[in-house]
Protein backbone atom coordinates (compact mmCIF):
# COMPACT_ATOMS: atom_id res chain seq x y z
CA UNK A 1 0.00 0.00 0.00
CA UNK A 2 1.45 3.13 -1.25
CA UNK A 3 0.97 7.06 -1.87
CA UNK A 4 1.02 7.36 -6.06
CA UNK A 5 0.30 11.13 -5.64
CA UNK A 6 -0.12 14.23 -3.60
CA UNK A 7 -2.76 16.48 -5.12
CA UNK A 8 -4.20 19.84 -4.25
CA UNK A 9 -5.72 22.84 -5.88
CA UNK A 10 -7.05 26.19 -4.70
CA UNK A 11 -10.88 27.70 -5.40
CA UNK A 12 -12.10 27.88 -9.32
CA UNK A 13 -14.99 29.86 -10.14
CA UNK A 14 -17.55 28.79 -12.84
CA UNK A 15 -20.61 29.80 -13.94
CA UNK A 16 -24.29 27.94 -14.14
CA UNK A 17 -26.89 29.32 -15.08
CA UNK A 18 -25.74 32.80 -14.04
CA UNK A 19 -24.61 31.97 -10.89
CA UNK A 20 -20.76 32.47 -9.73
CA UNK A 21 -19.93 28.47 -8.04
CA UNK A 22 -16.74 27.99 -6.49
CA UNK A 23 -14.94 24.39 -6.45
CA UNK A 24 -11.72 23.40 -5.64
CA UNK A 25 -12.49 20.26 -7.40
CA UNK A 26 -9.79 20.51 -9.64
CA UNK A 27 -6.16 19.69 -8.10
CA UNK A 28 -2.49 19.01 -9.56
CA UNK A 29 0.31 16.50 -8.27
CA UNK A 30 2.78 18.08 -6.63
CA UNK A 31 6.57 17.12 -5.95
CA UNK A 32 8.44 16.55 -2.64
CA UNK A 33 6.73 16.52 0.71
CA UNK A 34 3.39 18.22 1.47
CA UNK A 35 2.50 18.93 5.31
CA UNK A 36 -1.04 17.67 6.43
CA UNK A 37 -2.70 19.43 8.99
CA UNK A 38 -5.81 19.16 11.38
CA UNK A 39 -8.26 20.47 8.39
CA UNK A 40 -6.25 19.95 5.17
CA UNK A 41 -3.33 19.81 3.12
CA UNK A 42 -0.40 22.49 3.02
CA UNK A 43 -1.09 23.77 -0.66
CA UNK A 44 -4.70 22.99 -0.49
CA UNK A 45 -8.07 24.61 0.27
CA UNK A 46 -11.88 23.93 0.37
CA UNK A 47 -14.35 25.85 -1.17
CA UNK A 48 -17.39 25.32 0.13
CA UNK A 49 -17.04 24.20 3.97
CA UNK A 50 -20.40 23.59 4.34
CA UNK A 51 -20.21 20.26 2.58
CA UNK A 52 -16.38 19.78 2.21
CA UNK A 53 -13.48 19.84 4.77
CA UNK A 54 -13.52 19.85 8.17
CA UNK A 55 -12.16 17.43 10.94
CA UNK A 56 -13.73 14.15 9.21
CA UNK A 57 -13.39 14.94 5.58
CA UNK A 58 -9.94 16.80 5.69
CA UNK A 59 -8.12 14.42 3.03
CA UNK A 60 -9.80 12.78 0.52
CA UNK A 61 -8.35 9.86 -0.76
CA UNK A 62 -8.91 7.84 -4.03
CA UNK A 63 -7.14 4.19 -5.39
CA UNK A 64 -5.63 4.43 -8.40
CA UNK A 65 -7.06 0.90 -9.53
CA UNK A 66 -9.70 2.60 -10.48
CA UNK A 67 -8.48 4.90 -12.78
CA UNK A 68 -8.11 2.09 -15.85
CA UNK A 69 -11.79 1.01 -15.17
CA UNK A 70 -12.70 5.19 -15.90
CA UNK A 71 -10.12 5.62 -18.33
CA UNK A 72 -12.70 2.36 -20.35
CA UNK A 73 -15.50 4.17 -19.62
CA UNK A 74 -14.57 7.84 -20.46
CA UNK A 75 -12.22 7.29 -23.23
CA UNK A 76 -12.31 11.03 -23.84
CA UNK A 77 -12.05 12.69 -20.58
CA UNK A 78 -8.11 13.46 -19.59
CA UNK A 79 -7.72 11.82 -16.20
CA UNK A 80 -4.33 12.53 -14.48
CA UNK A 81 -3.89 11.48 -11.30
CA UNK A 82 -5.96 13.97 -8.63
CA UNK A 83 -8.64 14.35 -11.61
CA UNK A 84 -11.79 12.89 -8.76
CA UNK A 85 -10.57 15.68 -6.71
CA UNK A 86 -8.72 13.46 -4.98
CA UNK A 87 -5.79 14.74 -2.35
CA UNK A 88 -4.12 11.73 -2.40
CA UNK A 89 -3.75 9.04 -5.22
CA UNK A 90 -3.28 5.32 -3.48
CA UNK A 91 -2.64 1.84 -4.09
CA UNK A 92 -3.48 -1.00 -2.34
CA UNK A 93 -6.74 0.27 -0.08
CA UNK A 94 -10.18 -0.52 -1.72
CA UNK A 95 -13.31 0.52 -0.12
CA UNK A 96 -14.10 -3.05 -0.31
CA UNK A 97 -11.19 -3.89 2.37
CA UNK A 98 -10.62 -0.61 3.83
CA UNK A 99 -13.29 -0.24 6.87
CA UNK A 100 -14.58 2.53 8.50
CA UNK A 101 -12.23 3.38 12.00
CA UNK A 102 -9.79 2.10 10.09
CA UNK A 103 -6.43 4.23 11.20
CA UNK A 104 -3.34 4.71 8.99
CA UNK A 105 0.31 5.40 8.58
CA UNK A 106 0.78 7.63 5.57
CA UNK A 107 4.16 9.59 5.21
CA UNK A 108 4.50 11.02 9.07
CA UNK A 109 0.86 10.92 9.97
CA UNK A 110 -1.98 9.23 10.66
CA UNK A 111 -5.27 9.74 9.61
CA UNK A 112 -8.72 7.56 9.90
CA UNK A 113 -11.39 6.69 7.44
CA UNK A 114 -14.12 8.30 7.88
CA UNK A 115 -16.26 7.82 5.55
CA UNK A 116 -16.87 7.52 1.78
CA UNK A 117 -17.42 10.45 -0.86
CA UNK A 118 -20.61 11.39 -2.02
CA UNK A 119 -20.25 13.67 -4.60
CA UNK A 120 -21.69 16.80 -5.38
CA UNK A 121 -22.73 18.66 -8.73
CA UNK A 122 -19.33 19.88 -9.19
CA UNK A 123 -18.24 16.46 -9.99
CA UNK A 124 -20.75 16.96 -13.12
CA UNK A 125 -19.46 20.02 -14.08
CA UNK A 126 -15.47 18.97 -14.09
CA UNK A 127 -16.34 16.41 -16.04
CA UNK A 128 -18.82 17.84 -18.50
CA UNK A 129 -21.13 15.24 -17.96
CA UNK A 130 -24.62 15.47 -16.54
CA UNK A 131 -24.33 11.55 -15.91
CA UNK A 132 -21.44 11.24 -13.96
CA UNK A 133 -22.51 11.55 -10.50
CA UNK A 134 -24.96 8.53 -10.95
CA UNK A 135 -21.82 6.74 -12.76
CA UNK A 136 -19.73 7.60 -10.31
CA UNK A 137 -22.28 6.48 -7.09
CA UNK A 138 -23.19 3.78 -8.99
CA UNK A 139 -19.62 2.29 -9.13
CA UNK A 140 -18.88 2.13 -5.69
CA UNK A 141 -15.80 3.52 -6.59
CA UNK A 142 -16.32 5.84 -4.09
CA UNK A 143 -12.49 6.72 -2.42
CA UNK A 144 -12.96 7.66 1.08
CA UNK A 145 -11.98 10.63 3.77
CA UNK A 146 -9.88 10.67 6.62
CA UNK A 147 -9.50 12.33 9.56
CA UNK A 148 -6.15 13.68 10.97
CA UNK A 149 -5.60 11.79 14.12
CA UNK A 150 -1.72 13.40 13.85
CA UNK A 151 0.01 16.02 11.65
CA UNK A 152 2.73 14.74 9.74
CA UNK A 153 3.92 15.39 5.76
CA UNK A 154 3.39 13.07 3.16
CA UNK A 155 4.85 12.63 -0.25
CA UNK A 156 4.16 9.97 -3.79
CA UNK A 157 5.55 6.87 -2.90
CA UNK A 158 5.71 7.06 0.92
CA UNK A 159 4.17 3.82 2.50
CA UNK A 160 0.58 3.33 3.69
CA UNK A 161 0.36 1.30 7.18
CA UNK A 162 -2.60 -0.01 8.41
CA UNK A 163 -2.22 0.75 12.53
CA UNK A 164 -5.83 -0.74 13.49
CA UNK A 165 -8.77 -1.64 12.91
CA UNK A 166 -12.26 -1.55 15.30
CA UNK A 167 -13.40 -4.95 15.82
CA UNK A 168 -16.47 -5.57 13.48
CA UNK A 169 -16.06 -2.63 11.26
CA UNK A 170 -17.99 -1.61 8.06
CA UNK A 171 -16.16 -1.33 5.02
CA UNK A 172 -16.32 1.75 2.71
CA UNK A 173 -18.23 -0.65 0.27
CA UNK A 174 -20.75 -1.80 2.80
CA UNK A 175 -21.65 2.32 3.69
CA UNK A 176 -21.82 2.87 -0.03
CA UNK A 177 -24.01 -0.44 -0.08
CA UNK A 178 -26.53 1.20 3.22
CA UNK A 179 -26.67 4.68 1.50
CA UNK A 180 -28.15 3.47 -1.86
CA UNK A 181 -30.41 0.61 -0.61
CA UNK A 182 -31.72 3.90 1.60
Amino acid sequence: MKVISVNVGRPHEFTIRGDIIATSIFKDPVKGRVRIATLNLEGDEQSDLSVHGGINKAVYAYPSEHYARWREELPEAELPWGAFGENLTISGLLESTTCIGDRLRIGTAELVVTQPRQPCFKLAYKFGREDMIKRFVRSGRSGFYLRVAAEGDVCAGDAIELLSRPEDAPTVTDILAGTAAS
